[in-house]
């Protein structure tokens, strides 16, 4: 099993209350960096800054790298605009930043990316792929280019309460930067990225399209900005059989909303629990209290664990957190000095 983690940055990111994915604008654009480094090698090593929210919720990278240290799979880190410089290994497929949605372009030659992404998905060996993703602001430009391509549904928020109204704002504004009106781009995903997207949206589709044609099975491992991903397939008329799988987390805020997204883009979908609620550790009551939810392939890695090592997830979370300076209180440790941001 392999998980492809494509890895990047928009200025959507930026726009005031949108993402909790950077406690400061100046520490959000090493974000992805950072989590790719901690699905890497356990911790950041590079990048000056530990995804961590203020009331001490790791970033999914310390869950998906749990994951890994229980149940081994192979990884590769996709460079889908990234801004800053990671210490991990990464394909370079020449993807470039995202602008903020609000401008009139926001993904430039974002045909070009899905193309590039094509390939290289087709050209990979493995019988099965799970594809994630880490992008800061990416839920609202999920809700973009769903809404331009006239897939009504809610995203879900790195917050506990879920800024959808002002998301929505963004994405009015956006599309009329564009000269489109919701629904607009049915047929044309690619146009919708380009639009009201992020450069993490066309570099995912086009390594699925890519696996999907060359025979091999594929899941994606996310929540709502996953069904965008899978509705931009869809619209794109690949057909293939395809998976999402996410995390309880975003079931729960979702309700009945999830599956009925998932059944209009004709997905499965697998909704793992990772038990966090019987263990008290400020890492996994910031997740039950609704904080991240999903990101960094978790619900995908979540759904490789057999029920019987998932306590041995929780452990291997725990030492995650205390590797990157949490330790079970919330306090920060002595020996951590970065500045954090998630």
């Amino acid at each position: 099993m392999r998980v492809v983690l494509p890895a990047g940055t928009t200025e959507t990111a930026l726009i005031d209350g949108i993402s909790a994915a950077g406690a400061a604008p100046e520490l959000m654009e090493h974000t992805p960096s950072a989590d790719v480094e901690i699905l890497a090698y356990g911790e950041p090593v590079m990048s000056p800054v530990t995804p961590v929210s203020p009331n001490g919720c790791p970033t999914p990278a310390a869950v998906t790298r749990a994951v890994r240290e229980v149940v081994d799979f192979d990884v590769a880190v996709v460079d889908a605009g990234l801004t800053q410089s990671t210490a991990a290994p990464t394909v370079d497929l020449g993807v470039e930043p995202g602008t903020d949605v609000r401008e009139a372009v926001a993904v430039p030659a974002a045909d070009a990316v899905f193309d590039h992404a094509y390939d290289y998905g087709a050209s990979l060996p493995d019988d099965e792929l799970l594809i994630g993703e880490t992008v800061p602001g990416g839920t609202t430009t999920a809700l973009g280019v769903l809404t331009a391509l006239g897939e009504p549904t809610a995203v879900s928020s790195s917050l506990p309460e879920n800024p959808i109204e002002r998301k929505r704002r963004v994405v009015d504004e956006a599309l009329a930067a564009s000269d489109f009106e919701p629904g607009d781009c049915e047929g044309r995903p690619l146009e919708a990225i380009e639009a009201v997207g992020d450069p993490v949206q066309p570099t995912v589709a086009g390594i699925a399209a890519g696996a999907l044609e060359a025979g091999t099975e594929v899941t994606l491992a996310g929540g709502t900005q996953m069904i965008a991903v899978a509705a931009v397939l869809r619209h794109a008329g690949i057909d293939a059989p395809l998976s999402i799988a996410t995390t309880s987390f975003v079931a729960d805020e979702q309700g009945d909303r999830l599956e009925a997204a998932c059944d209009r883009v004709d997905t499965d979908l697998t909704i793992t629990d990772p038990g966090f609620d019987g263990r008290d550790h400020v890492a996994m009551e910031r997740y039950c209290a609704g904080e991240a939810k999903e990101g960094v392939a978790m619900g995908g890695a979540l759904s490789l664990v057999p029920d019987d090592e998932m306590a041995a997830v929780r452990d291997r979370l725990e030492a995650v957190c205390t590797r990157l300076g949490i330790d079970g209180s919330g306090e920060e440790s002595p020996t951590t000095e970065e500045p954090r941001g998630l």
